[in-house]
């Protein structure tokens, strides 16, 4: 999800950031942003709770794409790490308690989630999502 969601806001152009399919939705950009973010909220109940404030603080393409490639990093360490003994040991993720392993499914269906509502937006405006992309031989 990682990949298609990179792949899929570095080939919408800038001047579609801004875009939103109606006006109770976020931007592109700020789903985007939104997706990094919950990269940090969700990830943080393994570690350290991080707040980087992307949705609110960046607004261009080039500083949320890095700021999301930040914060997948920040994720990936989690899931580099996590061992059998790690998976079920217990922690606390938006006011419950969740197994390790549960929180990085979290983590997953959040990006997977809102991996679908890029595709929608992109669909709208002609562009095609990284992962509708014709695979390679």
């Amino acid at each position: 999800m990682k990949d298609y969601v990179l792949r899929s806001a570095e080939k919408v152009p800038e001047p579609l950031w801004s875009f939103k399919p109606a006006p109770d939705v976020r931007t592109f950009g700020q789903l985007v942003a939104h997706i990094a973010d919950g990269q940090y909220e969700i990830c943080g109940a393994l570690g350290k709770p991080v707040d980087k404030g992307v949705e609110k603080n960046y607004k261009d393409k080039a500083t949320t794409i890095a700021a999301l490639k930040e914060a997948f990093g920040y994720c990936d360490g989690f899931y580099k790490t996590m061992t059998d003994a790690d998976a079920g040991q217990m922690v606390t993720v938006f006011g419950q308690k969740s197994s390790k392993i549960g929180v990085l499914e979290t983590n997953t269906q959040h990006t997977n989630l809102h991996y679908g509502n890029m595709i929608t937006y992109m669909r709208i405006k002609g562009i095609v999502p990284a992962s509708s992309e014709p695979r390679k031989p």
